[in-house]
């Protein structure tokens, strides 16, 4: 049986909350996490350039915890970005911890992701979002995260 990560506990805090755009769920689970006191801060990486936090607001609702607490990322466009413009904003605030909270079926590979571009000083808690990924959906996330373990694998041994 497929094994997809799960929700993390919600008593487990963090320094800040890292949402990927790009499926349904993560942003409301972001953001209810963080109105809860698991985190201080978070970062909605991927988003469309000129969004606002006002645009984020008027769709998620939350607007008094998004006006003073969420940061918008609109540099990334893939998987791949969204981790280096995540550890941006991780080393210019000075986190230690950070909760990402993505999609079950993508969490995998985007912790791999984050992994590589924050290197090891910076502790991930992984939260995937529960969905219904199709059969192709799960088995080209399979893939890309096989190639993309292969291609960071091989760059640490050239």
């Amino acid at each position: 049986m497929l094994m997809l990560p799960g929700p993390a506990a919600d008593a487990v805090t963090t320094d800040a909350i890292v949402v990927p755009t790009g499926a349904a769920g993560r942003i409301a689970r972001g953001l209810d996490l963080l109105e809860h006191g698991r985190a201080r801060r978070m970062l909605v990486t991927g988003t469309a350039p000129g969004v606002t936090r006002a645009d984020l607001a008027r769709v998620a609702g939350h607007a008094r915890t998004i006006a003073c607490c969420v940061d918008l990322g609109a540099e990334a466009v893939d998987t791949r970005g969204n981790a280096e413009e995540t550890a941006a904003w991780v080393r210019s605030h000075g986190y230690r911890t950070i909760r990402l909270v993505t999609s079950d079926w993508h969490a995998r590979r985007a912790r791999l992701e984050l992994g590589s571009a924050l290197g090891r000083d910076v502790s991930v808690v992984v939260d995937g979002v529960p969905s219904f990924p199709t059969i192709g959906q799960a088995m080209n996330e399979y893939h890309k995260l096989l190639l993309r373990r292969v291609v960071l694998w091989w760059a640490a041994i050239a």
